[in-house]
């Protein structure tokens, strides 16, 4: 079972790895400067609390990196990249794709992190730790844990539930557990870290009950489609769950909607009004895996980086451009898209030629500027003819007080938006039926629609209308392709029927004027057309297990067993 002795290795050496490295978080400050047990470690509060805010940053730091919009974005088909990450572009992931086996073990390693700081709080806790600070702590090591099984869960299916890595260092039976009992498991701990955690963050970026009560809401709304009574339909019980959950979220929390969308993603945005939950990176020269290095491999060019900026072949996808309202098709071949939108979240998500952007400094010949991101559709082959991602690019450090560097970013990652918890409650209000008028769920959908700069949405409330206001609202979010999977648990047909809809192909942008644009044309270019389509089915939709693992751990073969 060498798979499990690895995240057993990293559950012990990354507490001094994290707790030792210099932060500049109000949870993370304080840093210790001798070595650590268990038995002399976990004696004050300061400690304890020290101890779990690696659970903030470290453990996730592989899926963050590239994983995440591997997973999340270019396998849902809303960005895609022209020369690399193909497999997960081409819905072709294999065993020994490499961000495959980052997101495994990364999850796996915030399994077993938060196993330990369970044990360790549990076990050696002194005098010194007040039952508040030590209940806190567990549930927030439970939360992580859930967490991490949700994604576990939704990309490969069966896969072992772990509480105690000690239990299994000499244990070579372990299987895999089914997917019903896993999302029991994780709802049971999302609903103990809920009754735990306090109304407002212990220290500033730390999760509270309304973050657990929010993953309460999506986990309920997603497991709805799994554990439903019949075919095609959705468990009433668990969509009356997440609405509720939702709504209480919405009501109770204090949380509010950044009322400009831009502003989610401008510097300094970390832990705003409207974020339930983030990963909480830091700026942090000399030190690796405590920072955001994800902007690196998404920023167009090293015009506006720090000497990365690797992401020039990276783009909205075609399909994802005609998700936004105005941006239409004009011929029947469908290979040409023209128009303009209002909707604010398409400049803030993508980049489009002529688009200006005064918060980011550009360097051409030489001298800075404010980026006016460029105009090359008339350069055949250029790679920057593309929509490039603008969200969570922040620029070089200079616009950022110097808190950035090469592959070493402050900001924030997302994880949950309190977006979502009015979207979640619109679509669990309509539950199993083809439409809704309910005043409420509109009311809400609207919250969120007409904050991008659109007009209120009159119409019935649909499936597809909700799920197209979620893949625009969280583009970029590493969201899409955890909708898609909570749609494919109780109606597989549609969720391939959107996958293989899909174009992915190259194609050129010409703004009417330059800068600032009223319009753009979108052209399909002649390259790569035999790979526009994918062919999404019941044999490729789930990640499969790493090979390294298999190969390591034959018991995962084995069919999976209730937890």
């Amino acid at each position: 079972m060498k798979y499990l002795k690895y995240i057993y290795y990293w559950s012990i050496i990354l507490v001094p790895v994290i707790l030792f490295t210099a932060c500049k978080k109000d949870f993370l400050e304080r840093t210790l400067k001798d070595s650590i047990t268990d038995a002399t470690f976990y004696q004050t509060d300061e400690q304890v609390l020290s101890a779990t805010a690696l659970l903030y940053s470290r453990v996730w730091f592989d899926y963050n990196d590239k994983a995440s919009f591997n997973i999340g974005d270019f396998r849902a088909g809303t960005v895609y990249s022209a020369y690399n990450y193909r497999g997960n572009v081409l819905f072709n992931t294999t065993p020994e794709d490499g961000e495959n086996g980052a997101a495994w073990r990364s999850f796996f390693i915030v399994v077993a992190q938060s196993n330990m700081v369970i044990h360790n709080v549990e076990k050696f806790s002194g005098s010194g730790v007040s039952l508040a600070i030590k209940n806190h702590a567990i549930a927030e090591a439970r939360f992580m844990r859930a967490l991490a099984y949700r994604h576990l869960v939704m990309n490969w299916g069966e896969v072992p539930v772990i509480e105690n890595n000690l239990e299994k260092l000499t244990d070579t039976t372990t299987r895999k557990n089914t997917v019903p009992s896993i999302w029991k498991f994780i709802t049971t701990e999302m609903r103990a870290a809920a009754e735990a955690l306090p109304e407002t963050p212990i220290r500033t970026g730390r999760i509270t009950k309304w973050s657990a009560e929010g993953m309460l809401a999506r986990f309920y709304l997603t497991r709805a489609g799994w554990d439903a009574p019949n075919p095609a339909s959705r468990n009433q019980v668990y969509l009356d769950s997440a609405k509720y959950y939702a709504d209480r979220v919405i009501k109770n929390s204090g949380a509010a909607l950044l009322s400009n969308y831009a502003n989610l993603f401008l510097f300094p945005y970390d832990n705003n009004s409207e974020s339930l939950f983030s990963l909480q990176w830091v700026y942090s020269p000399g030190a690796w895996g405590t920072q955001n290095s994800t902007p690196a491999y998404l920023g167009y060019s090293s015009d506006i980086a720090n000497g990365d900026g690797w992401g020039g072949d990276i783009s909205a996808t075609w399909w994802m451009l005609k998700q936004y309202e105005g941006i239409t098709q004009t011929n029947a071949a469908d290979t040409v898209l023209k128009g303009r939108t209002l909707d604010q979240r398409l400049k803030a998500t993508f980049m489009l030629p002529g688009a200006s952007y005064p918060e980011i400094t550009q360097t051409l010949n030489g001298a800075d500027q404010k980026l006016v991101f460029p105009n090359t559709s008339g350069v055949p082959g250029d790679a920057r003819s593309y929509a490039s991602i603008k969200k969570y690019i922040t620029g070089k450090a200079k616009d950022v007080g110097g808190q950035s560097a090469q592959q070493n970013y402050g900001h924030d990652t997302y994880m949950m938006r309190l977006a979502e918890m009015y979207l979640i409650y619109a679509e669990a209000t309509l539950g199993n039926n083809t439409s809704t008028n309910d005043i409420t769920a509109r009311a809400y959908f609207n919250k969120v629609h007409m904050r991008s700069g659109l007009s209120e949405f009159m119409g019935p409330l649909t499936i597809d209308v909700i799920l197209r206001e979620r893949f625009i609202e969280f583009a970029m979010e590493s969201m899409a392709w955890y909708d898609l999977v909570s749609l494919h648990y109780y109606n597989p047909t549609k969720a391939y029927e959107i996958l293989n809809s899909q174009d992915r192909g190259l194609f050129a942008i010409h703004p009417d004027v330059f800068p600032n644009p009223t319009e753009w044309t979108f052209t399909k270019t002649r390259w790569s057309t035999n790979e526009r389509k994918i062919d999404a089915n019941s044999g490729n939709f789930r990640l499969p297990i790493p090979s390294v693992e298999l190969s390591q751990a034959p018991n995962l073969k084995k069919p999976a067993v209730d937890y």
